[in-house]
């Protein structure tokens, strides 16, 4: 997983320093950017995976809360009144809200871990689909050169036929005319083979299908077992 990136709003210089110090444990360790809860149009320009609200004066939270909800990251709000969590939690769905005694630091990395996963696992997701359509498309315009292929060799056939026919009569025309029938003829030869070359193509993906196919059903057989 890339290293994600944590915004940690507060005043007070020491939330910062706990909360890095506690993530310092875990496997994966985000990097950190510390602003003021003031920030106002701090956030323009800024990109973060989660935003880490520290305690502060009600105001300063709503302020900075209302500057996130509009960024559209998911945020934790860590508080020290328990009181306003629920008002918190309505009025800024988005956040969910730590009441910060005993072990917040905890609580607040824990759930900060599941939330990047869960951002992780969207990322991922929306990737797949990207590259699904992308698939698609590119599987819809093969598929339609290679249901096209037997007109275009019927077309070639057609062309080939007559250039041999008229290269049979060599005295009926002049050298620039032969001449212009004969690369009529080596192209229409080389359209041909890269024609047939598609027709490769089709045995390979049709091959690569069904050994999709087998490895799908060995890997359901296993996680059946």
């Amino acid at each position: 997983m890339d290293q994600r990136t944590v915004l940690i709003v507060a005043d007070d210089a020491e939330f910062p320093r706990q909360i890095s110090a506690r993530w310092q444990s875990e496997r994966n360790v985000p990097a950190f950017t510390v602003l003021a809860s003031g920030l106002g149009h701090g956030l323009d320009g800024m990109t973060f995976d989660l935003a880490i609200v520290g305690p502060g004066s009600r105001d300063a939270q709503r302020s900075a809360l209302r500057a996130l909800d509009a960024a559209g990251n998911p945020v934790i709000l860590v508080t020290d009144e328990a009181h306003a969590i629920s008002a918190l939690r309505r009025d800024f769905s988005r956040a969910v809200a730590v009441h910060r005694h005993g072990g917040w630091t905890d609580t607040v990395v824990l759930l900060a871990i599941e939330i990047l996963r869960r951002v992780e696992a969207v990322n991922r997701a929306e990737r797949a689909e990207q590259v699904s359509a992308l698939m698609k498309c590119h599987a819809t315009l093969g598929q339609y050169v290679i249901d096209m292929r037997h007109t275009l060799n019927n077309a070639l056939t057609s062309v080939l036929g007559n250039t041999e026919l008229l290269l049979l009569e060599p005295g009926a025309f002049s050298a620039g005319v032969i001449s212009q029938i004969d690369t009529i003829r080596n192209m229409a030869l080389r359209m041909h083979e890269v024609l047939q070359r598609f027709s490769s193509l089709e045995k390979e993906l049709m091959f690569a299908e069904k050994q999709s196919v087998k490895e799908q059903r060995i890997q359901a057989a296993a996680v059946g077992h």
